[in-house]
């Protein structure tokens, strides 16, 4: 595919049910052993290992992560969504999240975004699509006056991790024990300052 066909463009959060189609689920072959900097507590070493038995994750999966249940939950008022197109067919979306009361993974910071959500359809995976709908994710963020663009996975996405480090994010924090309901998941911080 070529990249510059790709479409970017912004839509309400009232076409999150259609975005929900894009389907999130990927399949888990490895994880990584996340290992702290003894000298520094905000460095972290990361070691991919092989799954015993490969699986399918799919967090739309899980009770009201889904796009089309967003607007119930939060305030999405200060939400982007954007979309990927290529000839006017959706191919992928990402969800960017700043200034809202509440979410707190926000921090409580007015100058920091979260990129909330971002896919792309399976058959459009790898092919810049992902890129795309990141650097859009981070220019929504630097035109509202964010200084830094924050995005959480786990330790058992690894194509995730390894895209946000190529695009520049630095890994920062880590928690165990971050989701109740999934013991066995590492939440993985990761940050970008922007310009």
């Amino acid at each position: 595919m070529n990249t510059t066909s790709i479409e970017i463009s912004e839509e309400p959060m009232s076409a999150a049910s259609e975005y929900a189609r894009i389907p999130i689920s990927f399949e888990v072959h490895a994880a990584l052993d996340v290992i702290a900097d003894a000298s520094n507590p905000t460095s972290f070493r990361l070691s991919e290992r092989r799954v015993g038995r490969p699986y399918l994750k799919d967090y739309d999966a899980i009770d009201d992560e889904s796009p089309a249940q967003w607007t119930h939950r939060f305030d999405t008022s200060k939400w982007g969504l954007l979309t990927a197109r290529v000839g006017g067919q959706l191919i992928g979306g990402a969800a960017v999240a700043y200034d809202t009361p509440g979410l707190k993974i926000l921090e409580g910071r007015s100058d920091l975004a979260v990129l909330w959500d971002i896919r792309v359809m399976t058959s459009q995976r790898r092919h810049g699509v992902g890129s795309a709908l990141f650097r859009a994710a981070e220019a929504w963020a630097s035109a509202r006056g964010c200084r830094q663009l924050k995005v959480e996975t786990q330790h058992i996405n690894v194509p995730a991790c390894r895209f946000y480090a190529r695009h520049g994010c630095e890994l920062r924090a880590v928690h165990r024990g971050a989701y109740p309901g999934l013991p066995d998941e590492i939440q993985l911080l990761w940050y970008k300052d922007l310009p």
